[in-house]
């Protein structure tokens, strides 16, 4: 043994006998793996660079998929931002994109997710409440009212009634003049995950699978620059899961989109660079940062071994958002710094855009103030830390390269369980995925409720008194002025050309068609969204889940 090599030895060796006689308590990340007192060259035990690692731009992209990474370009600053009605909204984003924001991002109320009007009277308190009402083509034309719908990157949050809005959207464009390869942005579409963790779905697993699969043919023919699925853990994330799970249950449902999508006739090559993916950046801040680099390595795998031929095809891209579940309402003024830290493993881990929670979002919608300094906290990251000057700052860290690689081990066998089940969709189908995620929120509540789990304010350093903050205000009369809207754009289209255009979708549906062509026809006919999803409801039925 070289004398250096016996030094190190010995003073390891020492180390461990110091440690052990302080009787030090095992400690544990969010997914429950344990925390090494201190990762050295023995963590991660033999190590090839180019198989695990490799360079950014390059597979297996643990280091990022850009070469020069936000050397050369920043993330995308997407504030997501929906309220009210579209005026409302439309004048956040106009304000947002004047501080500086570079990508739109729309939340919509409850009722446009699950495909319901405004006047509809299960739409009743809901109305604009949790994101911009939306029920026709002219609400549409108002929330992008003055922005360049061929200049600003738009991404939207919705998922059943995604194939929808995506068409009204083209339809607003095609008025202006503008064509729809010049459009950019990304529509959520990600249905799966609904069955897993939100429940904003409307119909059964399958047809709902083949309009997400009729929307990615139809963005690859026609909206050449639109990501037509962003596949979401954040969701799965949000309702519990570890991050573990969020890598395993989003990665399976990307394959069984990728896999669908192919069917309909589509190569890997063409469909997988146009998958983007949707992380939450949560409260553990060294297991965040690695879950986003293990992420990245394993999709890489898995493209691969759907038969995806160009690096491109291998490439995970991702929209970060920092965890809405880790906000208090307790001392909401310290989710400022909770939603610093998260944002910062988000960009360490090489995410090409990012949402930062206003830190009075566990109150009530954020205020005009508090999304400017979820805006700025960005900013300052980019700008003041320096941090993305250098790419994948923190590669290379005994303890990081521990992490990624027993995240993505511990993923791997989630991944290889669902796939021995016959894929997501029948894991999804028999409740797996489901019952997993109920499991790890239970533990996660008991550890808390223990004072295992340590949360500023809710469970130590608690105080009885707190500064106010002022809350986003909804106008009551907002739901009467969005049923007057509505009524008024069914009143003034012609009639018998709308209900052709519903009984032709009717048609489609039942014959197995491509459904996007007929929904864009009933979109430019004036029918509305509840009108549209429930003639869809009328031929696929709707959903109940088990149990």
């Amino acid at each position: 043994m070289h004398e250096g090599d016996r030094a190190l030895e010995e003073a390891r060796a020492r180390w461990e006998q110091e440690v052990a006689e302080a009787h030090d308590e095992p400690r544990y990340t969010a997914s429950g793996l344990e925390v090494e007192p201190l990762a050295t060259p023995w963590t991660l035990g033999p190590f090839s660079y180019l198989e695990r690692l490799g360079f950014p731009g390059q597979p297996p992209f643990t280091r990022g998929i850009h070469p020069t990474q936000y050397r050369g370009r920043r993330w995308t600053m997407r504030q997501y931002a929906g309220f009210g009605t579209a005026e409302a909204t439309n004048q956040r984003f106009r304000y947002l994109l004047e501080q500086g924001q570079t990508g739109l991002s729309v939340a919509f109320d409850l009722p446009t997710q699950m495909g319901l009007d405004s006047d509809d009277p299960r739409a009743e308190g809901e109305v604009g409440r949790v994101g911009v009402a939306i029920d026709t083509v002219a609400d549409i034309e108002r929330l992008f009212q003055g922005i360049p719908l061929d200049k600003v990157s738009i991404s939207m949050t919705i998922n059943a009634t995604a194939p929808i809005l995506l068409a009204m959207v083209q339809v607003v464009a095609e008025r202006r003049g503008i064509a729809p390869a010049k459009l950019r942005g990304t529509v959520q579409n990600d249905i799966l995950k609904e069955y897993v963790a939100r429940g904003t779905y409307i119909y059964p697993p399958r047809p709902s699978m083949r309009l997400v699969t009729d929307t990615i043919a139809h963005c690859h023919d026609v909206l050449v620059h639109w990501n037509p699925i962003s596949v979401s853990g954040y969701h799965i994330r949000e309702a519990g899961s570890t991050a573990v799970q969020e890598i395993a249950f989003t990665l399976a449902n990307g394959v069984e989109y990728l896999r669908a999508a192919c069917r309909g006739g589509l190569t890997v090559d063409e469909v997988a660079p146009r998958i983007s993916f949707f992380f939450n950046a949560h409260r553990d801040f060294f297991e965040e940062v690695a879950k986003f680099r293990a992420a990245r390595r394993l999709w890489s795998q898995l493209a691969a071994a759907e038969g995806a031929r160009g690096d491109r095809a291998r490439m995970l891209r991702f929209h970060a958002q920092t965890g809405g579940s880790t906000l208090t309402a307790q001392q909401p003024q310290v989710n400022v710094v909770r939603v610093a830290l998260q944002a910062l493993s988000a960009v360490l881990g090489g995410a090409q855009s990012l949402h930062c929670n206003g830190f009075d979002e566990a109150l009530a919608l954020p205020t005009e103030e508090s999304a400017t300094l979820a805006l700025r906290t960005q900013q300052v990251i980019a700008e003041e830390t320096g941090v993305a000057d250098t790419i994948d700052p923190l590669g290379g860290s005994y303890w990081v390269e521990s992490l990624t690689d027993r995240l993505e081990a511990a993923a791997r066998d989630y991944l290889d369980r669902i796939e021995a089940m016959g894929g997501a969709l029948r894991a999804i189908e028999t409740g797996f995925m489901q019952r997993e995620v109920e499991a790890a929120a239970w533990r996660e509540q008991k550890e808390l409720e223990a004072g295992r789990r340590r949360v500023v304010g809710v469970n130590v350093h608690r105080t009885d008194s707190a500064e106010p903050v002022g809350t986003q205000r909804l106008d009551e009369e907002l739901a009467n002025a969005q049923i007057r809207r509505v009524r008024a754009e069914r009143a003034r289209r012609d009639e018998g050309e709308a209900q052709r255009a519903l009984s032709a979708l009717a048609a489609s549906a039942r014959q197995e068609d491509r459904l996007m062509e007929p929904i864009l026809a009933a979109v430019r006919c004036g029918c509305s969204l509840g009108e549209i999803a429930g003639t869809l409801r009328g031929v696929f039925g709707r959903y109940r889940a088990p149990g």
